[in-house]
C-alpha cells in the first residue's frame, strides 16, 4: 500500500514535468511572434469593455484582429497573463481566468480586485500560462494519505485500497422510488448502507446523474451538508444545475469566472454579495481603502506630527480591514452551514472556506475521467465516499508517455470496481435503440445492458431508415491528411461522402413538422476535421440550414443528439489507427445516438485494430454495412 502511493506520487512528479516541459516547449521558449503564430498568444488586442463582476473581481473584454477563424488554444477556465508591451508597465502583468471565448473575443476575470492602470493605453496582449495549482494539491493530498496512520483517512485508505473489507450496514426499510428502475433503487440503497464506500458503475444512458441527485436529495434530510463533487466543471454546474430543480439550497464553490451563467447565482461569491449583511462589510472595506489612500499622501520628506498621522492612518486602515474580513469570514460560515448540498470540482475541495469543514457524505461524479490523486483530495474530507462514473468512457489525460506506461492513467474507480467486493451497476439505459447499444454492451458491459421498452426500437418516422450505418470508404483512394502546424489528422474526402448521406436524410425529413425533426451531430475524434466540418457546412446553404452540433468526441463528452454521424479520418496503406487506439473515447461516440448512428470510415485501415474488426463484423451482421460507392454519384 505504501509502495503503491509512493510509486504514484513519482507518476504524479513525472506528468508534472512532462506537462511544464511541453509548456515550455510551446511557449515559454517562443518569440512573441512564434506565440502569436501557434495561437499561445492574443496580440495586439483591443480593450471593448472593463469593469467588475458580481464578486467585485476585476474584469476586461477584449478582442484581437484578424480572421475568426485564427486557430488559438484558448478556453472557458484556462488560465491568462494579461500583459503590455509598454516601457512602464513592464513587469506588471495580471494573471486570471478565461470566462468565454467567443470568436475573436474573450472575457478575462482577474485574480485581483484593481485593474492595471495601463490596460487602455494600447500594445495589450494575453499569453497562455501553465497551471501549477492542481499538481501542488494533488501532491499535499497524496502526502497527507500517505502519512494517515489514525483516524478515519487511515481507515478509508485501508478500505479503499482493498485491505480491509467494505462494510455495509442496514438502515431501515429499503428506499423504493417509484420513478427509479431495480439497479437505480440498489444503488441508492448501497450508498446509504455504505460504511467506508459504494462505487455505482454507470454505463452511458443508464440515469447515473439522476440516480445520484436522488440519493443526494435523501441524505439532505438526514446529514447537515453533503459534499459533491467532479473534476471538471461542465460536470459539477451540470450535477448544481440537476440538484437546484429538486429545490436543495446548494452552494457552488469556485472561481466565479469558471462557474456556469445559469448557476450564478448559486455561486458563494454571489450569495455572499447579494447578502443585507455585505452592505456593511464593504462600508468597512471602503472605509479601509480611504485610510490607506489618505495615508499615503503623505510624502517621505515630513515631520513628526505628519509621522504619527500616516501611522494611525495605516493602523486604522488594518484595523478596519481586519473587522471587514471578520464579518465576511462569519457571513461566509452561516451561508455554508445553512447550504444542504456544496458543489465544487476536485481540485476545488481545497478552497480556504472549506478548510476546516467535515463532510459526512462526499460524492464524487465522473470518477473515471479524474487521475487517482484527485480523487483523494475531496477524500481527505469524506467521512464516507461514493465514487461515480464509468471507466469505459473518456479516460483522465495524461500528457506523459512513462507515466501513462506505469499506469497513471487508471483510476481509482477502476481499482475500485476490482477490489471492493459490493459494487452498482446500473443496467437499464434509457437512450439508444438496442442495435446502436448492441456494439458497446458486448465490448464493454458483458452484455449485462438492457434497452428500456421506451427506447428499444425507437427510430426515425422516414423510409428505409436503419439505426445504424457504417460507410465504407476503402478502395476510394480517400488518403488522411496531415495539417501542417498542429499535426493533426482530417480527410476532406470522407466527409465529402458523409455530406451525401446526410443530404439524404435532409431531404427525407424535410415535410416532417418542426417538432418531428430529428436532432443532429456530427462529432470526430480529430480537432483538424472538426474545423473542416464546421467550414464545409458554414458555406454549404443546405447544411447552413439545418440545425446541427459539430465538435470533437471529447467536446460533446455528456450529451445526445437523436442522429450522430461519426468521422473516423484514419485511411492509410499502414493501417495505422492512432488516435483511434483510444477504444473508450470510441465508445463515448458510438453511444452518444438516440435512434440512428452513422459511422464512415476505411475499414482497410481500420480492421487491423481487433475492436474495429469486430465493429465491422457486428455491422455485417445486423445489415448496417454501406459502401462509399453509393454515395459517390455526385462527388
Amino acid at each position: 500500500m505504501k509502495k503503491e502511493l509512493e510509486k504514484l506520487l513519482e507518476l504524479l512528479q513525472l506528468e508534472r514535468e512532462e506537462d511544464l516541459d511541453q509548456y515550455k516547449k510551446l511557449i515559454e521558449s517562443l518569440a512573441l511572434h512564434e506565440r502569436r503564430a501557434k495561437g499561445y498568444t492574443w496580440y495586439p488586442v483591443n480593450v471593448l469593455k472593463k469593469g467588475y463582476t458580481i464578486g467585485d473581481r476585476a474584469f476586461v473584454i477584449i478582442e484581437k484582429g484578424g480572421s475568426v477563424d485564427d486557430k488559438h488554444h484558448f478556453r472557458s477556465g484556462k488560465t491568462v497573463r494579461l500583459f503590455s508591451e509598454l516601457p512602464a508597465a513592464k513587469g506588471s502583468d495580471r494573471n486570471g481566468v478565461i470566462h468565454y471565448v467567443d470568436k475573436n473575443k474573450m472575457k478575462v476575470i482577474l485574480n485581483s480586485r484593481e485593474l492595471p492602470e495601463w490596460i487602455s493605453m494600447g500594445q495589450i496582449g494575453v499569453d497562455l500560462l501553465f497551471d501549477e495549482r492542481t499538481y501542488v494539491e494533488m501532491e499535499k493530498a497524496l502526502k497527507k494519505v500517505l502519512e494517515a496512520k489514525n483516524g478515519r483517512l487511515s481507515e478509508l485508505k485501508e478500505v479503499i485500497m482493498g485491505k480491509q473489507k467494505a462494510l455495509f450496514q442496514k438502515t431501515g426499510a429499503p428506499v423504493e422510488i417509484p420513478s427509479l428502475n431495480s439497479s437505480q433503487n440498489a444503488a441508492i440503497n448501497d450508498i446509504l448502507s455504505a460504511r467506508d464506500i459504494a462505487v455505482i458503475h454507470g454505463p452511458p444512458g443508464t440515469g447515473k446523474t439522476t440516480t445520484i441527485v436522488q440519493a443526494v436529495k435523501i441524505l439532505c434530510q438526514r446529514e447537515n451538508t453533503v459534499l459533491v463533487t467532479a473534476p471538471s466543471n461542465t460536470a459539477v454546474d451540470l450535477l448544481t444545475e440537476r440538484l437546484l430543480r429538486e429545490e436543495i439550497n446548494v452552494v457552488r464553490i469556485g472561481n466565479i469566472s469558471r462557474v456556469d451563467e445559469e448557476i450564478v447565482n448559486h455561486s458563494l461569491e454571489v450569495q455572499v454579495n447579494k447578502h443585507p449583511d455585505a452592505k456593511n462589510i464593504k462600508k468597512i472595506k471602503k472605509q479601509a481603502a480611504e485610510a490607506r489612500r489618505s495615508a499615503a499622501r503623505y510624502k517621505r520628506k515630513f515631520g513628526k506630527e505628519e509621522y504619527q498621522n500616516r501611522r494611525q492612518l495605516y493602523q486604522e486602515a488594518n484595523e478596519l480591514m481586519d473587522w471587514a474580513n471578520r464579518l465576511e469570514d462569519q457571513l461566509i460560515n452561516r451561508i455554508l452551514d445553512e447550504a444542504q448540498v456544496i458543489s465544487c470540482t476536485l481540485v476545488g475541495a481545497t478552497q480556504k472556506v472549506l478548510e476546516n469543514r467535515r463532510f459526512k457524505t462526499v460524492f464524487i461524479d465522473e470518477a473515471a475521467q479524474a487521475l487517482e490523486p484527485a480523487s483523494w483530495i475531496p477524500i481527505l474530507k469524506a467521512n464516507r465516499v461514493v465514487l461515480a462514473g464509468d471507466p469505459f468512457q473518456l479516460p483522465p489525460t495524461v500528457k506523459s508517455i512513462k507515466a501513462q506506461r506505469e499506469g497513471f492513467n487508471t483510476t481509482l474507480i477502476e481499482k475500485s470496481l476490482k477490489r471492493i467486493g459490493r459494487t452498482s451497476l446500473l443496467n437499464i439505459q434509457y437512450r439508444m435503440h438496442e442495435t446502436i447499444m448492441g456494439f458497446s454492451n458486448a465490448q464493454f458491459y458483458n452484455n449485462q445492458l438492457q434497452a428500456d421498452e421506451s427506447v428499444r426500437n425507437h427510430q426515425l418516422e422516414i423510409i428505409e431508415n436503419e439505426p445504424l450505418e457504417f460507410i465504407d470508404t476503402a478502395g476510394c483512394g480517400f488518403e488522411e491528411k496531415v495539417q501542417a502546424t498542429y499535426k493533426s489528422k482530417y480527410n476532406p474526402d470522407e466527409f465529402q461522402i458523409l455530406c451525401e448521406h446526410l443530404y439524404q436524410l435532409v431531404e427525407a425529413i424535410q415535410n416532417l413538422d418542426e417538432s418531428e425533426r430529428p436532432s443532429i451531430a456530427l462529432i470526430s475524434p480529430y480537432q483538424e476535421q472538426v474545423v473542416h466540418m464546421k467550414s464545409t457546412v458554414l458555406e454549404d446553404p443546405i447544411l447552413q440550414a439545418v440545425p446541427m452540433s459539430i465538435n470533437t468526441i471529447d467536446g460533446f463528452q455528456g450529451q445526445e443528439r437523436d442522429v450522430i454521424y461519426i468521422s473516423l479520418v484514419r485511411s492509410n496503406d499502414n493501417g495505422e489507427v492512432g488516435f483511434l487506439n483510444d477504444v473508450r473515447r470510441m465508445n463515448v461516440a458510438m453511444t452518444r445516438a438516440r435512434k440512428k448512428l452513422v459511422v464512415v470510415g476505411d475499414s482497410a485501415t481500420i480492421g487491423s485494430s481487433e475492436f474495429y474488426k469486430s465493429f465491422l463484423e457486428y455491422c455485417d451482421e445486423n445489415g448496417a454495412y454501406k459502401t462509399a460507392w453509393e454515395y459517390m454519384r455526385n462527388t
